[in-house]
């Protein structure tokens, strides 16, 4: 008996609201980061974007009348989150965009989908299809042109390699959140519950490795950097990581992360406008690659699984 999801679930607007709302705010997040991180250090600029977020995310969970007592099994995924999702991520994508530009990370961070395969296989036992495998290749040969684009461009002055490497870490990152949330302990807690004390242990995280490597913090006087804050905390963290866990919940993680896609047009958008990224044959070419490779690795993950012994 398959558990597959019909494709008509997702025309529901209790699925297509938070899906394209989610894709929209985060697309443009990549972008405001930019600024967040000019003048100040990767790392106190995460820490105050969380500790802006993190009552906020308290005061959503009293406000929707959730129970914020999830027991010491939910301490500890919900620590396990915070130091993967909201402090490792964070600081890695940060420290990305100080060599790549936004709209790059932003596509690089697509391949989230196969980290999580990769760790539903190892941990879960979950089947990996070969049309996934297919769709992964072709995405990632349309990422590596993007790559080898901005490699020739080397806009920002950094180092490209370099990027690439932070980046990856935080999609592992990412990923390690992803999958150990859908356990069993955390479907049984109230998500924007299990979310605020994830906030908060990765907050405390975040504080702490921004003391060691960056040393005492200097707030920034700067109007753009407490706005960007502003929208980076309430909308970026409050607003969409409730929708997007609770979507992953209902429409399983495959269908869910098809707002990557929404995520990336918005990213490229922007960091065409902004950071006058440059188009040209190789680019257009890496992004459609990019895009339909993504799409037939998500489609390949909806197969219904099969039990082995």
């Amino acid at each position: 008996m398959s558990n597959a999801i019909p494709d008509h679930a997702l025309l529901r607007p209790r699925v297509v609201i938070p899906f394209l709302l989610t894709g929209i705010i985060w697309g443009s997040t990549w972008w405001v980061i930019t600024d967040q991180i000019d003048g100040i250090a990767p790392s106190w600029s995460v820490a105050i974007r969380f500790a802006v977020a993190t009552p906020a995310m308290f005061l959503v969970a009293r406000l929707m009348g959730k129970n914020l007592r999830i027991g010491s099994k939910g301490h500890w995924l919900a620590l396990l989150i915070g130091i993967t999702q909201f402090c490792g991520n964070f600081n890695f994508v940060y420290r990305s965009e100080l060599h790549l530009t936004s709209g790059i990370v932003a596509v690089m961070f697509t391949m989230l989908i196969v980290f999580n395969a990769f760790l539903g296989w190892l941990l879960l036992g979950q089947r990996i299809t070969r049309n996934f495998m297919i769709g992964t290749c072709v995405a990632m040969s349309g990422i590596a042109l993007l790559l080898w684009h901005e490699a020739g461009l080397n806009p920002l002055g950094g180092s490209i390699p370099l990027g690439i490497v932070w980046a990856l870490l935080g999609i592992l990152s990412a990923s390690i959140a992803n999958v150990v949330q859908a356990n069993d302990t955390g479907r049984a807690l109230p998500m924007v519950s299990l979310l605020a004390w994830a906030m908060l242990y990765g907050t405390i995280a975040d504080f702490a490795l921004a003391y060691v490597t960056a040393g005492p913090l200097e707030l920034p006087v700067r109007a753009s950097f407490w706005f960007g804050i502003a929208w980076l905390a309430l909308a970026g963290s409050v607003v969409t990581f409730p929708l997007h866990y609770t979507m992953v919940r209902e429409i399983g993680a495959g269908r869910a992360a098809y707002n990557g896609i929404v995520t990336v047009i918005v990213a490229m958008l922007l960091s065409t406008i902004f950071e006058n990224y440059r188009w040209n044959g190789l680019t257009v070419s890496g992004a459609i690659l990019a895009v339909i490779g993504l799409v037939i690795a998500l489609r390949a993950r909806q197969l219904p699984s099969k039990q082995t012994a």
